[in-house]
């Protein structure tokens, strides 16, 4: 008996082959509502001869993206190998509020230009993990800045005061008598509004925003619009191992960090983080995945894995050659050579701002860990994370003579020689 057929546009699956599909979508997803949802609009959309239209919405409020975001941005990737219609929808309004989600206070607004500047470099960072030039790009400021105010009354008119303490951070601030400004409790609405100007079928997101998305469905199904399915998936927890990936937490990696600084990050995670990367950051096959988890079961050492996984990201995000060679760069750096064998970068000594001679370490270590606040750089100091020339120094006060030719570690991974 012949396999039976379902038509898609511009694609044809057989049924054993769809049931594959499938799994895949379905694989890793820590959420879909309702639970048989997804499998519902594919068969629909193949009854009705049409792609579905996955939306994925964010709000550009820092200029990078990292690998939690791409847990999420691979996921759309296989919708879009599947001939699905992506709608990835910029926040140009919604940014300027900013969401709530997770916070225990109002975020800071942000200006116009530096959301449009931020969403930039956003969408040349999607385009590592998604074909951009497939996707329609939408800035939600476009319906969103000149809704009628009678019209945005009658949106709020569909949610109640009830529904929105129901969000936990919400409930929480309530009942510690945080403030919640009426301007965060719009945010869940807005983005649901979204949803129902677009006709989302999907709505893909972390599970930090299942409230947020499932606003979406219920504003759809009160205009009459079939509610789009709900898909989160896992938050990716941070080098910490603690809390999520966040810029913010300075726990994060990059996509476009250099292959070096990605090496370096993913050797320092705990090593009971190992399975969680192994799942959500490389793109190992099944069987791979699954021989790589036996590995691990059976005692291998944990840096081994932490070595696969760092090569297998800088494969997605550079290429090979750049895996091999920062992969070589570690071990040279931080597993067989002496101080003075290590790779110093080599940085003047006018760029930090300060006058040759006598300085306190601290001072020194601040020039060159701008980024960082004198606090942090203090602690790192205190807990021997720097060496001058070789000797570590524990007192962030200390005099050091500031001269060509010195040698200066700090932390695991800056080396540098000032000239």
């Amino acid at each position: 008996m012949k396999p039976r057929t379902v038509r898609c546009p511009g694609l044809f699956y057989f049924i054993p082959f769809m049931k594959n599909k499938m799994e895949r979508l379905e694989e890793n997803a820590a959420i879909i509502l309702p639970e048989n949802g997804l499998r519902e609009k594919m068969h629909q959309a193949g009854k009705e001869n049409r792609k579905l239209i996955i939306k994925l919405g964010f709000d550009p409020t820092a200029p990078d993206l990292h690998l939690g975001h791409a847990v999420v941005l691979k996921k759309l990737k296989q919708f879009q190998e599947l001939g699905h219609e992506l709608v990835i929808i910029v926040g140009s309004f919604t940014a300027q509020i900013g969401d709530p989600t997770g916070k225990n206070k109002s975020r800071k607004p942000l200006s116009r230009e530096t959301v449009m500047d931020n969403a930039d470099t956003y969408i040349g960072q999607l385009s590592k993990i998604i074909d951009v030039t497939k996707c329609r790009i939408l800035f939600n400021g476009d319906w969103l800045q000149p809704l009628p105010f009678d019209k945005l009354l009658r949106l709020l008119g569909k949610v109640t005061v009830a529904q929105l303490l129901q969000r936990n951070d919400f409930n929480k601030r309530f009942t510690e008598n945080q403030p919640i400004a009426m301007h965060e409790l719009m945010y869940p609405i807005l983005q649901g509004f979204d949803s129902l100007h677009i006709k989302a079928d999907v709505e893909m997101g972390g599970t930090d925003q299942l409230f947020n998305c499932t606003m979406g469905r219920q504003l759809q199904e009160a205009h009459d619009v079939a509610p789009q399915v709900v898909m989160c998936m896992p938050l990716l927890r941070g080098t910490d191992g603690k809390e999520k990936m966040s810029k913010s937490l300075n726990n994060y990696i990059g996509l476009t960090e250099s292959p070096q600084e990605m090496f370096g990050k993913v050797m320092s995670i705990p090593d009971d983080l190992i399975p969680e990367y192994l799942q959500l950051t490389t793109d190992f096959s099944a069987e791979e995945l699954a021989l790589l988890h036996a590995r691990l079961e059976n005692g291998e050492n944990p840096m081994n894995f932490k070595k696969i996984i760092a090569k297998n990201i800088i494969q997605q995000y550079h290429n090979d050659a750049s895996a091999d060679a920062a992969g070589q760069f570690f071990v040279n750096q931080f597993q067989n050579r002496a101080f003075d064998e290590k790779a110093f970068e080599k940085v003047p000594i006018e760029s930090l701002g300060l006058a040759a001679g006598d300085v306190s370490l601290l001072e020194l270590c601040h020039g060159l860990k701008r980024e960082e606040t004198r606090g942090v750089v203090r602690r790192l100091i205190m807990q021997g994370g720097v060496s001058v020339d070789d000797v570590r120094m524990m007192d962030a006060n200390a005099t050091v003579v500031m001269k060509a030719g010195m040698r200066v570690r700090m932390g695991k991974r800056l080396f540098v020689e000032l000239f």
